[in-house]
Formats: C-alpha cells, sequence, structure tokens
C-alpha cells in the first residue's frame, strides 16, 4: 500500500479503531467499572469527530467510511444503552424506543433502496440532536456513577429529550420518506 493511499486511510483506520473500542467498553460497563467505561466513551466520541473532520478537511471521504462511520457510532451508543439498561442505570423503555428508531431508520432506508435504487442518506438536524443529546444522557449517567458530581435533575431532564427528540426524529424521517417524500428529504 502506497504511502498516499495509507494516509488517505486514516479516517477509516480511525473508524476501525473506535469499533473496536466498543467490545472493551462493554466490557467496562458489564464490570461496573464506570471511570474506565466514560474514558472509553470520550475516547471513541473524540475518534469519531476526528475522523469526520479529517476526512472532509483533506477530502478522504471513502464510500466505506461513509459506511462505517453512522455503524461505529450506532455500535457505541446502541451498546452503551444496552448496557447501562441491563444495570439498571437507565430505564429500559428507552433502550426500546431508540432501539425501534434506529430499526425503524434502517427498514425505511431498505425500504428506499428497494424501490428508488441508491438512496443518499443525510441524518436531519432533530436527528442530529437526538445523537448530541444521547450522548450527552450517557455521559451524565456515568459521571453520576462514578461519583464525581451529581447531576439529578440535569440528567432527567436529558432523559426526557433524548425520548421526545427520538420520537421526534422517526416521525420526520416517516413523514419526509413516506409520507410527503415530494416536500423534502430530511435535512
Amino acid at each position: 500500500m502506497s504511502q498516499l493511499s495509507l494516509t488517505h486511510q486514516i479516517p477509516n483506520l480511525l473508524t476501525f479503531a473506535r469499533i473496536g473500542a466498543v467490545p472493551v467498553l462493554i466490557l467496562f460497563l458489564y464490570d461496573g467499572r464506570y471511570g474506565a467505561a466514560l474514558a472509553v466513551f470520550l475516547a471513541a466520541g473524540i475518534t469519531d469527530g476526528l475522523d469526520g473532520w479529517i476526512a472532509k478537511r483533506f477530502n478522504f471521504v471513502t464510500r466505506l467510511g461513509s459506511i462505517l462511520d453512522p455503524l461505529a457510532d450506532k455500535m457505541l451508543i446502541v451498546s452503551t444503552y444496552v448496557m447501562l439498561a441491563l444495570a439498571g442505570d437507565i430505564p429500559f423503555w428507552l433502550l426500546i424506543l431508540i432501539g425501534f428508531r434506529d430499526l425503524g431508520i434502517i427498514g425505511g432506508v431498505l425500504v428506499l433502496h428497494t424501490l428508488h435504487g441508491n438512496v443518499e442518506m443525510e441524518p436531519s438536524i432533530i436527528s442530529k440532536v437526538n445523537t448530541f443529546l444521547q450522548i450527552s444522557f450517557v455521559v451524565l449517567v456515568m459521571v453520576e456513577r462514578i461519583d464525581l458530581i451529581t447531576l439529578g435533575p440535569v440528567t432527567e431532564v436529558t432523559l426526557w429529550l433524548v425520548a421526545l427528540t427520538t420520537i421526534a426524529s422517526a416521525l420526520h424521517y416517516a413523514y419526509f420518506w413516506f409520507i410527503h417524500p415530494e416536500d423534502q428529504r430530511p435535512n
């Protein structure tokens, strides 16, 4: 592999590192090691921002990266939510809500792909806000579990904002993909 092509793959290598961090995060959460889990979660978040910045800044965007990056993000978020729900740290209904929304989006993309061929998937603004809130909620929960600071009201409000934006995002995609696709694509 030439130096140029290896350099071109840096964003994808960072994405693979994020995917590799997921089992480590799961094990830390399973063992109740919230401090270590928080460190892994934050490091994975940094690689997410870094791989996107490098890809766009240096025009290293690849088809593989455009598929792997959101997959890595979902693996990280969903795995964390599953483990926190199983430990009783977050409500199980929130995991179900987020899981079904994500399955709905995946199913929607598959249906659209079947009906219309290649579908460009661009997250909506509400979906981006939802992702930010999901990440914030995980960080708040883990910070509380390691007794750094008590954030009860902030964490509670964030929980409900995650739930509301999850529902709003699902409805937004359903509306623009299936009910009125002629209006516009989500943006």
